[in-house]
């Protein structure tokens, strides 16, 4: 349902439900498929453009429902062709999207991959330490079409087809389960966005009750866990969540999906200097990924006004890794994606609703 009036939206509908409305309107079986096909074939922005409907009913459509438009209000584009945008939604909130590149390093120069970074919620409930989304709280839920909005709004704004998306953006999305699966449909429906589910991937804070649902599933969606610190006495530090979901609770949660799914969980590990990112921590981290074979995903710590976290040198990095390439894990490290854009969650919209501080 939409924030601000009763009408719920078009783009949160699946194929069944829009037939039984426009069959309520005495309509054929046929206007559904029109329907479907210009929301995420076409991809137009009103029911006024849907011509091959008749004018009455795309009034009567306007009035029965709403049509999800996010509004661009502002791309930041960085020196390695990574983009953020702040979109507007129908009720003034903002969220964030980010289009990420490739890494030649990882993918080769040629590589067309495109991963799109979306979110699920305005603001976020849980207070993640280094993270910029929930500073300002939590306000709500995104609807299923706001979800896979942001994909098709990223793809009009950037002329690019997106190959990979990762719901890591603002918001906790396993808190919003529900809408969070309905926009999974769309996007990964042949009659919808169609993006392979191999290629969509759900990070999470630590949410055990939920991952498990997750796994339940029969989509072949990724788990990426949000961890951070590989005991409970550091990951505590960061992430209030974990006060909820211990370690084992959340591990053991893990290898229940893990014995679900055919894909490996990746382990985001941000390194933020002098909490965890000395190497006892990465024998910490081997460990644990051990137990449910999951892959890391190691991620230098961008900066937020407002808070103290510092990213560690390079130097730190390289003997972080170090030890994971000893304990034969699967890791990688993701530099300089964003880093000169305030790409971090939450920052931009920060930038357009916290009032400038005057100068000292």
């Amino acid at each position: 349902m939409s924030a601000t009036t009763e009408k719920p939206a078009i783009q949160s509908l699946d194929p069944a439900e829009i037939e039984a409305a426009l069959a309520a309107r005495g309509q054929p079986k046929y206007r559904a498929a029109q329907v479907i096909r210009w929301l995420y074939e076409k991809r137009v922005t009103s029911f006024e453009q849907m011509t091959d409907l008749p004018v009455a009913l795309r009034a009567d459509l306007a009035e029965a429902f709403e049509f999800v438009r996010l509004e661009n209000l502002r791309v930041l584009g960085s020196e390695d062709t990574t983009r953020k945008y702040l979109f507007k939604l129908p009720d003034g909130a903002l969220i964030e999207s980010v289009l990420i590149p490739a890494s030649p390093a990882l993918y080769g120069e040629a590589s067309d991959r495109r991963t799109l970074c979306v979110s699920t919620q305005v603001g976020c409930a849980y207070g993640c330490k280094f993270c910029a989304s929930g500073l300002d709280g939590f306000s709500r839920n995104l609807s299923p079409g706001e979800i896979a909005g942001q994909l098709i709004e990223a793809e009009r704004l950037s002329g690019e087809r997106v190959s990979n998306l990762v719901f890591m953006g603002m918001g906790e999305p396993l808190a919003n389960f529900a809408n969070l699966m309905r926009a999974i449909d769309i996007i990964n429906s042949p009659w919808g966005l169609g993006l392979g589910a191999r290629h969509i991937t759900v990070s999470t804070s630590g949410l055990a009750p939920q991952i498990r649902q997750l796994a339940d599933q029969p989509r072949q969606i990724r788990l990426a866990i949000s961890l951070h610190g590989a005991t409970d006495e550091v990951r505590g530090q960061i992430m209030p969540v974990n006060r909820k979901f211990p370690l084992a609770e959340l591990l053991d949660a893990c290898a229940y999906h893990a014995s679900k799914k055919k894909q490996h969980i990746t382990f985001e590990y941000i390194l933020i200097e002098g909490i965890n990112d000395e190497p006892a921590h990465a024998a910490d981290l081997a460990r644990v990924a051990k137990l449910v074979r999951a892959k890391v995903n190691c991620i230098p710590y961008n900066a937020v006004e407002g808070l103290q976290w510092k990213r560690p040198s390079e130097a730190r990095q390289d003997a972080f890794m170090e030890v994971l390439e000893r304990a034969r894990i699967p890791a990688t490290i993701r530099r300089e994606k964003g880093h000169d854009i305030a790409a971090a969650c939450g920052q931009l919209r920060r930038q357009q609703t916290q009032p400038a501080q005057p100068a000292a």
